[in-house]
């Protein structure tokens, strides 16, 4: 089966081609970041547009990629939710119109589904049941996964994201948008120093939720002080950098330990724009190594929003039997867990 998969929950246009026999045929992704660098984050009227604008080109891209005409897909998979609404809606009904007009199956993908399934798309698999580690864009959460369409949610951020965390932040100290790869590659030059070290919030407690507003307001307060004592200079900014990455990935990996030791499971997946990080790929894998347990991701191009990972989830719900009507059901906040199981386990 041949399913296009088209992405346009926030700022990235990814349209790919997955074929469910010989694998990822074709991905093409456009990212509007430096069309809302300009305003220090996504303005949603401009990334519906640039959808309506450039959802189509790719699609002809992708199918010449592929050597493929629009006759010979068997099916279209397009995310619904959670996003900004007018960028769904751009994606849903151009999908949901091709597939009429080739009357072929159409599904509506969940956007989080897309990226905890986007490892599947590599040589190294993990098998279910796993602990997934979202953390995308507004959502960081941890999920038992037993199967596709089987979450339960273990823990979730009660405030900021890890995603929002980093953005804010990198504004915080005049960064461009977005601002995790910003944060991370002036951490890279930074060193540690005394009395530079900021909370790793709710690690001390039990549970599995997060919080970084705590985190973000010490990282505020340390930047005003550096201002009024005239230390606000290059290296600064790159070990303050350094001490807030290094407490947001402390934060993360304790957790996933904890949610890894709570379910009795040995394999972790982490996936979402964050998860490219590469501090926190290197802490989980040496941490994890300790209790035994495997981590998986997908490469860098499939961390963030992509078609791949909507094609592949889209996919795996048509091959089950699932459609979706006529309707345009956009949905800019789903729960995981409202998602259906599959009527046939597939790993």
């Amino acid at each position: 089966m041949k399913v296009l998969g088209l992405e346009t929950s926030c700022d990235e246009t990814g349209i790919a081609i997955y074929d469910t026999q010989a694998g990822l045929l074709a991905n093409k992704i456009y990212s509007q970041i430096e069309q809302h660098a300009e305003y220090g984050g996504v303005v949603p009227e401009l990334a519906s547009r640039d959808h309506v604008r450039k959802t189509i080109p790719l699609i002809e891209e992708v199918l010449a990629e592929a050597g493929l005409n629009k006759k010979q897909l068997d099916g279209i998979a397009f995310t619904t939710g959670p996003g900004l609404a007018g960028a769904l809606m751009a994606g849903a009904t151009i999908g949901r119109a091709l597939g009429f007009a080739l009357d072929i199956p159409t599904i509506g993908v969940h956007h989080m589904e897309g990226h905890l399934l986007a490892p599947m798309l590599e040589e190294k698999q993990p098998k279910m049941p796993f602990v997934a580690l979202l953390v995308s864009g507004g959502h960081t959460q941890l999920v038992r996964v037993d199967g596709i369409g089987e979450y339960k949610l273990l823990g979730q951020s009660l405030d900021d994201a890890a995603g929002e965390a980093f953005d804010k932040a990198a504004k915080m100290i005049a960064l461009p948008y977005p601002g995790g790869p910003q944060i991370a590659a002036l951490a890279a030059k930074g060193k540690a120093r005394d009395g530079l070290k900021f909370p790793r919030p709710m690690t001390d407690r039990p549970g599995l939720d997060f919080s970084f507003s705590g985190l973000k307001t010490a990282f505020l307060t340390s930047v005003h002080k550096a201002m009024d004592d005239g230390d606000m200079n290059d290296e600064f900014k790159a070990d303050v950098a350094l001490a807030f990455e290094e407490a947001v990935v402390d934060t993360l990996v304790i957790k996933c330990k904890r949610a890894l030791e709570q379910e009795g499971l040995k394999q972790l997946v982490i996936a979402g724009g964050v998860s490219a990080n590469k501090r926190l790929q290197a802490s989980l894998q040496a941490k994890l190594a300790k209790i035994r347990a495997s981590v998986f991701n997908a490469r860098p191009e499939f961390c963030t929003d992509n078609g791949a990972m909507i094609a592949y989830a889209g996919a795996q719900r048509l091959l089950d039997g699932q459609v979706s009507d006529l309707s345009l059901d956009i949905r800019a906040r789903w729960p995981l867990a409202d998602l259906p199981a599959l009527t046939t386990k597939r790993n």
